[in-house]
């Protein structure tokens, strides 16, 4: 059983997911994860906010039972992803009485992911509330955040945020609440890095619409409960507005070690000139690392040796996702090498077509690298450096 108490008639009745090492078939999560659902029992009615992946709406269920539930009048869909979603359907097998309260668009979503009957709807327009007797639920839309329909819940009388997704955390803990903040901190980034990035500007808007309620927690559905709010907020305010810093991030993948020279000569160059990097050989990166580097990264180089003409498969899926998170850099470029002929840098920078970034000079070469070639990387090296310090990145 995962019961646990909150504050009075507030309970944590989700689970915890200690082995889960992928997410959406692409995110790693070495950590485990959660997924929190929350029941709040007011003096007149009752209301279960988000529910659980539905391999654990077993125990779920189980829960409501061990806190003698016997009416549910309202489950909170803040989102419409399966992962808190999921379990609805047997929530409603079990408290057939109960009515969906969700945004117009999740409730869509919901008949479209599991078939849902229209009547158990209850569509709430942004800023509407809700009363359970005692206690008052307050829907705030917050679109895209990540999904276009969601929303979050707060608690007026005790200043409780629940907000799914938003400000989570894929970790596994047996502690409530966010109490050893350096590894919280490691991962809520990487949740931004790897999910919220690409949704930089639209949290931006939600964060101001959130400045002016009064918040003592905020519940995220994965991940531990914030008891001292200021601790994610000022990160999301950090991660979403702050300028990029004075670091170079070069994933990178080499086949017979001339890319790799390349890479070598290149990196001892960046630091010679004070320009912070950190490198990530393909062939063994997390791709969850790669996220948070991105986080707060000003300049992306991409290391690839030529396959069959094109870039390294590797190189081109990490262009890929890089362009898909659409991080906040500002600077771009490509090394590498061939053997015969390769068309590797037009592929990599069409596949860069979301940045809003400056593309630096290449240094793409053939076989491995001589005098002029090293160079020509000194040449790359010193104009990130310039950029950087022209930015206000480098302050000597």
């Amino acid at each position: 059983m995962t019961v646990r108490n909150i504050i009075r008639a507030v309970d944590s009745v989700g689970a915890i997911d200690w082995d889960r090492r992928i997410f959406d078939a692409l995110i790693p999560t070495p950590d485990g994860t959660s997924y929190n659902s929350y029941l709040i029992r007011g003096s007149d009615k009752t209301a279960l906010i988000d529910t659980v992946d539905p391999s654990f709406d077993t125990l779920l269920i189980q829960n409501l039972e061990e806190l003698k539930v016997e009416r549910l009048d309202y489950i909170i869909c803040n989102h419409a992803e399966q992962d808190h979603a999921g379990s609805i359907p047997i929530v409603l097998e079990f408290y057939p009485e109960a009515r969906i309260i969700c945004t117009n668009k999740c409730k869509g979503m919901l008949i479209d992911l599991m078939h849902l009957q229209d009547d158990v709807f209850i569509v709430v327009d942004d800023k509407s509330t809700v009363s359970l007797g005692d206690k008052t639920l307050e829907f705030i839309h917050t679109p895209w955040v990540h999904w276009p329909e969601t929303m979050v819940t707060y608690l007026q009388e005790d200043g409780i945020l629940f907000t799914c997704d938003f400000f989570g955390s894929h970790l596994s803990q047996s502690a409530l609440y966010a109490e050893e903040e350096f590894i919280v901190y490691e991962s809520a980034k990487r949740y931004f890095g790897e999910i919220m990035m690409p949704f930089r500007i639209n949290i931006q808007k939600n964060l101001e619409k959130l400045s002016g309620y009064k918040i003592s927690m905020i519940a995220p559905s994965h991940g531990p409960i914030y008891n001292k709010p200021d601790f994610i907020l000022n990160a999301y305010k950090s991660w979403v507005y702050d300028e990029p810093k004075n670091l170079v991030i070069l994933p990178y993948v080499s086949m017979h070690g001339s890319t790799q020279a390349m890479i070598d000569y290149f990196v001892t160059a960046l630091i010679n000139r004070g320009v912070n990097v950190k490198q990530f050989n393909l062939t063994e990166t997390d791709p969850g690392k790669l996220a948070i580097t991105l986080v707060e990264a000003a300049t992306i180089v991409i290391g690839t040796c030529t396959v069959l003409g094109g870039a390294h498969p590797l190189a081109a899926n990490a262009a890929f996702l890089v362009n898909a998170l659409r991080p906040n850099l500002k600077f771009a470029s490509i090394i590498g090498s061939y053997g015969w002929g390769s068309r590797a840098v037009e592929q990599i920078t069409a596949s860069l077509n979301n940045l809003k970034v400056e593309v630096l000079d290449p240094v793409y070469i053939k076989g491995h690298p001589k005098e002029d070639d090293l160079k020509a990387l000194d040449q790359l090296a010193e104009k990130i450096y310039l950029k950087h310090k022209e930015k206000g990145y480098i302050i000597k």
